[in-house]
């Protein structure tokens, strides 16, 4: 994974954004690349604001949910990969997460051994 990747993390819980970021961190990728958004409609405005190179989503947030973040980026630009970080294992969940454009799929819990296994396949080096 390139060490200046711009990655927005999108997650209400700011405890869960302090994991994901330290995940990112252990993959090379600085904390001056990533930018954090509290819930989906802050995603959504950051997104149209900044290039990112990888947005890191959750799917229950406040005001837009993840799946809300996902079409709005889709609808912006189709190629940045999406990663849906989630506690919502269910299999229709995952289909319309899917239909939506998410690139990948994540269950919280996670290690970051499988974050990073995530990242190289959608950002190679």
């Amino acid at each position: 994974m390139p060490s200046n990747t711009r990655v927005l993390v999108a997650d209400d819980s700011s405890t869960m954004r302090k994991i994901i970021i330290r995940s990112l961190n252990a993959v090379g990728i600085a904390d001056a690349n990533i930018t954090e958004a509290a819930d989906g409609q802050e995603a959504i405005q950051l997104f149209e604001q900044t290039a990112f190179d990888l947005v890191l989503t959750d799917w229950n947030m406040p005001h837009r949910t993840g799946l809300e973040v996902i079409e709005a980026i889709r609808a912006k630009n189709s190629t940045v990969p999406i990663v849906m970080i989630t506690t919502e294992a269910e299999k229709r969940r995952v289909l319309d997460a899917i239909r939506a454009g998410v690139s990948d799929y994540l269950i919280k819990p996670f290690e970051p051994e499988n974050l990073r296994e995530k990242l190289d396949k959608l950002c190679p080096a």
